[in-house]
């Protein structure tokens, strides 16, 4: 069903503090910088082999981003699970009692196919499956 870990999420009040640890101390190559208008938010893209890690910088104070930070500070959000086929993941999931964190699959960052599931039923880790829009 996975095949590899697709990004870390990393939530961050500001890009350009982070970028500064991150690409400019670490190395790490910025592939990319993204609105991501539906959550309100810039995603900046830094590669780390055959993953990244995802940079979140909130738009909007009413984002989720915004109340992650706001709740629990800059820090990891989420892990990202890249899969070949959403919909039966979801549907394997959903039949061991794990609960999304929304009806269906949206538009995420780069495009891909995404849904999350509650920390509640992921060891308390905000797990998202995503699916390349050409898989």
């Amino acid at each position: 069903m996975v095949h590899k870990i697709d990004h870390i999420g990393i939530a961050v009040p500001d890009a350009q503090a982070a970028l500064s640890l991150y690409r400019d101390a670490l190395g790490l190559e910025l592939t990319g910088t993204e609105d991501v208008a539906q959550q309100k938010l810039t995603a900046y893209h830094l590669r780390i082999g055959e993953t990244h890690f995802e940079l979140l910088e909130p738009r909007e104070p009413d984002s989720v981003i915004a109340k992650f930070l706001e709740k629990r500070g800059p820090g990891i959000h989420h892990i990202a699970l890249a899969v070949d086929d959403i919909h039966g993941a979801i549907a394997q999931l959903r039949a061991r009692g794990l609960e999304t964190l929304g009806p269906a699959p949206t538009t995420g960052a780069g495009g891909k196919r995404v849904i999350f599931f509650h920390p509640r039923g992921t060891g308390g880790v905000l797990l998202e499956l995503c699916q390349d829009v050409d898989a």
